[in-house]
């Protein structure tokens, strides 16, 4: 029987663009989705999309229940949230707080998809630049964080990992090495944001333990990072979706750190009173379905 978490899967996978982004996409594991696939495949008689095209490239069949699916899940997803605000109310406010400051480059179309399902919760940035936007949870200046996992305190949901490169000049001196390791940061200026030391990954992750001396210089703003790196004041450790552009242009060089890269992963942190909130659910699941179709080189977390 066909089912609406069929109809997800579709819609997922042609979102995700592969099996093993919609597989994290959906929570499931990617042979579970496999499974399911099959099924599905077996009882229509057939594939529902082409394996090896990038991006996925649906059949004849595949693409009439993706039809269907657009049909059908938009009003299942807005009666789920018709429901919850008679349940929990259809009001509310979000102040958003920002850990990681890359993210505005994602993060503006999700809230304009996030007030076109709730036009009655009140979304907004709170204004600044926070070294520790933790703080303004834990005195009620912000209702929602986007940055470190702060479970220990709030109630936390993941979003996804993404890698951090280190860019450089164009001619950088290590502008040849394939990877970069702690040794080759010796003498260097690191070009940060002006936050703690142990809020910035390569510092805490590499540098220190390796014991290299380093100076350090700030800028608040991600361009003026990127611009002065290109002017060759410094380096900079910087996530991959934030430098894409500026690399694609010849802007910048950006190299990985370490032989497996060096990772972080990324949450949402509220206070427990809003754990429940059906638009602090709903708000969490945007990200993850806007960032899963559109930032390369991400691993949605479960």
């Amino acid at each position: 029987m066909l089912e609406i978490r069929h109809l997800r899967t579709l819609s997922a996978l042609r979102s995700a663009g592969s099996l093993v982004r919609a597989a994290q996409l959906l929570n499931l594991t990617q042979s579970a989705l496999s499974h399911q696939i099959k099924l599905l495949e077996d009882r229509y008689g057939g594939p529902l999309f082409e394996r090896k095209s990038v991006p996925i490239g649906f059949t004849a069949t595949g693409s009439r229940l993706l039809k269907l699916a657009d049909l059908l899940l938009p009003e299942i997803e807005q009666a789920e949230r018709d429901v919850a605000r008679l349940s929990q109310g259809d009001q509310g406010q979000l102040r958003v707080a920002l850990e990681c400051h890359t993210c505005f480059d994602w993060l503006m179309p999700v809230m304009d998809e996030f007030r076109q399902r709730w036009p009655d919760v009140e979304i907004d940035l709170v204004s600044g630049f926070h070294s520790e936007p933790a703080e303004l949870l834990r005195s009620g200046a912000a209702d929602l964080v986007i940055g470190s996992d702060y479970s220990s305190e709030f109630a936390t949901f993941p979003l996804f990992r993404f890698e951090i490169l280190v860019v450089m000049a164009q001619k950088h001196r290590l502008q040849g090495a394939r990877r970069l390791a702690a040794a080759d940061f010796e003498g260097e200026t690191l070009i940060t944001y002006p936050v703690p030391e142990e809020r910035i990954d390569l510092i805490r992750e590499v540098l220190r333990p390796a014991g290299i001396h380093f100076e350090r210089r700030t800028a608040e703003l991600t361009v003026a990072i990127l611009q002065l790196v290109a002017s060759r004041r410094g380096v900079a450790a910087l996530p991959n979706w934030a430098i894409k552009n500026y690399v694609d242009y010849d802007y910048v060089i950006a190299k990985p750190v370490g032989e497996l890269g060096l990772w972080s992963d990324l949450f949402v942190s509220v206070p427990e009173a809003l754990r429940q909130k059906a638009y602090v659910l709903d708000f969490v699941n945007v990200i993850r379905e806007q960032c899963a179709a559109s930032l390369d080189g991400i691993k949605l977390l479960s």
